[in-house]
């Protein structure tokens, strides 16, 4: 059985800490593909951390893990961006809430896969239009700049979800749905 969402224990606290580790660590390997946006391998780790953990830790391990990034290699948090990385890991999170869906048991059914699919693909457009709009709105960023990074970063997400993210969390289910025959002993 999956746990609550808000049950939170130690492990949930951990979980959360080592995937904003991960994600802050790895955030600045990236190819540039326009003015300050890169392709960044690191947003499979949203789409594993949320869809293993849910919405919620996701946000949360996202939102933390890109803090970390923008101190690291700039100084400066930009948190915009900073909750759009919350945004997408929690949509991609969403599958954990669909009925039957259990990455820990080897469940993942076709139709998971398919709401997987649409659930990242919205969350990161969901997220990068948030994210252009409290630049361009708040932060007085210019509107076509943003429009630039808000496609490129858009389609660099996307296929960096489809190639990785998909592929780790089916294989992550794939291999737990092959050890099934196996049990705990508390």
């Amino acid at each position: 059985m999956k746990p609550s969402l808000w049950n939170w224990s130690t492990r949930t606290v951990v979980t959360i800490g080592i995937g904003a580790a991960l994600y802050g660590a790895t955030s600045w390997i990236g190819i540039p593909i326009a003015p300050d946006t890169q392709l960044r391998p690191a947003i499979a780790l949203l789409a594993i951390f949320g869809a293993l953990f849910g919405p919620v830790v996701g946000f949360i391990a996202g939102f933390i893990g890109h803090v970390i990034n923008d101190l690291i290699t700039s100084g400066t948090v930009w948190w915009g961006w900073a909750l759009g990385s919350g945004i997408t890991a929690a949509f991609m999170g969403l599958i954990y809430l669909s009925k039957d869906f259990n990455a820990q048991e080897g469940i993942m059914k076709k139709s998971h896969l398919v709401r997987f699919v649409i659930y990242g693909v919205v969350g990161i457009f969901v997220s990068l239009a948030f994210s252009g709009f409290f630049d361009t709105v708040l932060m007085g960023e210019p509107n076509d700049k943003i429009v630039v990074q808000v496609v490129s970063a858009g389609l660099a997400n996307i296929a960096v979800f489809l190639i990785l993210g998909l592929p780790a969390v089916w294989a992550y289910v794939k291999r737990n749905r092959n050890n099934s025959n196996l049990s705990v002993d508390r």
